[in-house]
């Protein structure tokens, strides 16, 4: 009993950390045009943030506005943007081709901030975002899964750099034309397990990325659409 009212417990904090999250957060927009890629909570707990891919050079736009609290170049992130914003929170703008704003930079919501690349530790052209509460730190002890802040979506589905309230679903409908939709490999995955999370017939998966058997590794790059 004690088991199950703890549980009870500990989903009704969620709940309203979620609903106390989406209200400050309610005027945030996407930081960019694209599809996802990877959701928060993947790679055995290590990811956290999510991806978003599309061409090389796409705008990459502040989500709401702040300063920014860090401009640079790591092994890891890549060129990396980190904006402190007004309500508490930190973002962060990994693997950009290029930065356009430096420390101390105050932005408003929706300024280009950078354009989406592949430095750093990357497997592929996309924006890494990630959401903390307060402030960033080494361990990402304060991180948070951006979907809280800007809306639920799954992998594999369109967004667009516009106010979450904005038509989005129309817009990110269009670009679904024009982007080309790609999905990295996971450990653990199987090509049935990636069609069905996709959305996609295992036939189409060979057939698209030209495979010969059921063989993929962890970081392969296949092509969804």
């Amino acid at each position: 009993m004690a088991v199950c009212v703890s549980l009870l417990f500990f989903g009704i904090k969620h709940a309203e950390a979620a609903s106390s999250i989406n209200e400050v957060t309610a005027n945030w927009m996407w930081p960019s045009d694209g599809v996802i890629t990877d959701s928060f909570g993947t790679r055995q707990g290590q990811h956290m943030g999510i991806d978003i891919a599309s061409s090389p050079g796409t705008s990459i736009h502040a989500v709401e506005n702040g300063v920014v609290s860090k401009s640079y170049y790591s092994d890891t992130y890549g060129n990396v943007v980190f904006i402190k914003h007004d309500k508490n929170f930190e973002t962060v703008y990994a693997h950009l081709q290029a930065r356009m704003v430096q420390k101390g930079t105050r932005v408003h919501k929706g300024d280009v901030i950078g354009k989406m690349g592949s430095t750093g530790d990357s497997s592929g052209v996309h924006l890494h975002f990630e959401v903390h509460q307060s402030h960033w730190t080494v361990d990402k002890k304060n991180a948070l899964n951006p979907m809280l802040a800007l809306g639920e979506v799954k992998v594999g589905q369109a967004v667009a750099a516009v106010q979450k309230d904005q038509l989005a679903v129309e817009t990110a409908g269009r670009l679904m034309d024009d982007v080309k939709a790609e999905y990295v490999v996971q450990a653990g995955d199987t090509l049935y397990s990636i069609a069905k999370k996709m959305n996609i017939s295992v036939w189409e998966l060979k057939e698209k990325n030209h495979l010969k058997n059921d063989l993929i590794i962890p970081e392969q790059k296949l092509i969804l659409k």
